[in-house]
């Protein structure tokens, strides 16, 4: 195994929820000249995946972590609020060289701070951009080792006979032989479009092969679903604390004046409903496919993969939990202020008999 030559790239991605949405055009004209390039780079077999809002793309210096080679990377701005830190290590070297490199990558804490202290000075320069900034970030992080060259492996389907074993072990970071089970858990979650390249999807890490040009928007594809990913969460968050106030609210719920104030906390209730609706469907449509084309498969099993349709699902939920309750609150406001202006009106003629007995005696 040693005498096998690999060559290709690691790419580690730190993806951070910042604010509720960037305005995209005005981060282009604080950045200038330092926008590198936007949007999902075309290959035949993904002509027809593009972002509808393409995302700005920023160089970054480059650094090093113990004595490490320089490691280059590139911040991404998404119009939804999320920033996303893509770097890059070029690897050569055998199967077990890279084995370690993905172990050691993906158990590495300092590259993550790294990432965190970039995206806070970077944000600081285009804060003007930032609509309504978070204060604490939910983070995501994914790591995709790409490989171009395996020596005596022309086709995928040669890859995986000859080396599952190690492509497995690449994608969950162990450094010890996984089972045959685990082996074939790993390989059964692959795609491929031509005979000569191979993806190999896992929730926290993906193995390509494939040609540099030919791996650039199955990487990208890969990352906008663990954006998504990062979204969901965010609007669970979200929902998770407003239905525990309402709950909150409607446990004190004693006197009619505090039915009548439900009005208030249904108002801001719907108010986060439609929030969190529009909010939702601008993420699911940021990339729209044209035809249902091996990049829609390729999204699809990497977004099931890393958990997508699970939080979408919570969310989901929760909306149809808070629809339901912001319903009930209504009613019951509704209720409350028809007692109250009965009450009203029996003061009022109370009062006008007391008047006129009291006039005629």
């Amino acid at each position: 195994m040693g005498e096998v030559s690999l060559q290709g790239k690691a790419l580690i991605l730190y993806l951070f929820d910042v604010c509720e949405e960037i305005n995209l055009d005005q981060l282009r004209s604080i950045l200038g000249t330092k926008c590198v390039g936007q949007g999902l780079q075309k290959h035949a077999a993904y002509e027809n995946a593009q972002f509808i809002r393409p995302p700005v793309v920023e160089a970054l210096d480059p650094f090093v972590i113990d004595g490490s080679q320089p490691i280059q990377g590139t911040i991404k701005y998404y119009d939804y609020g999320v920033v996303s830190l893509i770097f890059e290590i070029p690897f050569q070297g055998d199967w077990r060289a890279l084995i370690d490199l993905s172990s050691r990558w993906m158990s590495e804490s300092r590259l993550e701070q790294q990432a965190s202290a970039i995206a806070q000075e970077k944000l600081k320069v285009v804060a003007a951009a930032l609509i309504k900034p978070y204060k604490n970030w939910l983070n995501e992080d994914y790591f995709i080792f790409a490989v171009k060259e395996v020596p005596g492996s022309s086709t995928a389907a040669e890859l995986v006979r000859a080396h599952a074993a190690e492509i497995a072990q690449i994608v969950r970071g162990e450094t010890s032989p996984l089972s045959e089970g685990e082996q074939a858990e790993v390989i059964q979650s692959s795609i491929s479009y031509y005979p000569s390249d191979l993806a190999v999807i896992g929730w926290n890490a993906a193995f390509i092969y494939d040609t540099e040009t030919g791996a650039q928007t199955a990487i990208q594809l890969l990352e906008y679903a663990n954006s998504q990913l990062l979204e969901f969460r965010h609007y669970d968050d979200l929902l998770t604390r407003e239905l525990a106030g309402v709950y909150k609210s409607l446990d004190r719920k004693g006197s009619v004046f505090d039915r009548w104030r439900m009005g208030r906390s249904a108002s801001r209730l719907q108010t986060v409903l439609l929030d969190v609706t529009e909010l939702t469907e601008r993420v699911d449509n940021a990339v729209k496919f044209l035809s249902d084309m091996f990049s829609a498969r390729l999204y699809r099993l990497a977004a099931a993969k890393v958990g997508v349709p699970d939080y979408k699902n919570l969310v989901q939920e929760k909306l149809k939990t808070a629809e339901e309750l912001y319903g009930f609150m209504v009613d019951d406001f509704h209720q409350s202020r028809a007692f109250v202006l009965e009450v009203m009106v029996v003061i009022i003629l109370v009062i006008e008999l007391v008047y006129v007995f009291h006039g005629k005696g």
